[in-house]
């Protein structure tokens, strides 16, 4: 699944595993990611298995998902078959660029 990031994989397969629309699933997803601490664009594979783990049962059952628990983790085992961006710029490397360094 190259070019699918964590984010898009895991709004596609809720949409898929549970009752959301397009919009409720990203923005359900959105909020367990900022309770995390983390960014739908920046987020990675391992860092949204444990938002999976952790984070969105809960948001799943504050909306009146049946078998939260077994949703996720139907999902996080999805998350193995993305392959890491390598690419994205490490906040050293824009703080770097942004200070004239190389």
């Amino acid at each position: 699944m190259a070019g699918v990031t964590a984010f898009e994989h895991v709004c596609g397969a809720l949409e898929a595993a549970a009752s959301l629309n397009q919009l409720e699933a990203r923005g359900t997803i959105r909020l367990a990611l900022k309770q995390a601490g983390l960014e739908a664009r920046s987020v990675t594979p391992d860092q949204m298995a444990v938002v999976l783990e952790r984070v969105l049962p809960a948001e799943l059952e504050s909306r009146g998902i049946e078998s939260a628990e077994s949703v996720c983790s139907e999902i996080r085992s999805g998350l193995s078959s993305l392959s890491v961006d390598t690419t994205a710029d490490s906040p050293e490397d824009v703080f770097a660029r942004l200070g004239g360094g190389e």
